[in-house]
């Protein structure tokens, strides 16, 4: 198991939440999403580490950025 924390910035309520935990839990391997909508803070469990590229674009298409 893998556990990565990303941050996310543009999230501003409980959808924007749902919308980023949705589309990083289709992500191959993830078996778990937990976001703190105040800090921005997402953590990923997977079955093996993620390529923070692949987060990046799974982010994007959920309508925000992974910040480095």
């Amino acid at each position: 198991m893998a556990t990565q924390t990303y941050t996310v910035t543009g999230m501003t309520c409980s959808h924007c939440v749902s919308s980023v935990s949705a589309e990083i839990g289709q992500l191959p391997g993830v078996t778990g999403v937990q976001v703190d909508l105040a800090s921005g803070a997402v953590t990923v469990t997977s079955n093996d580490p993620l390529d923070e590229t692949t987060v990046a674009a799974a982010v994007d298409e959920a309508g925000y950025e992974l910040t480095r």
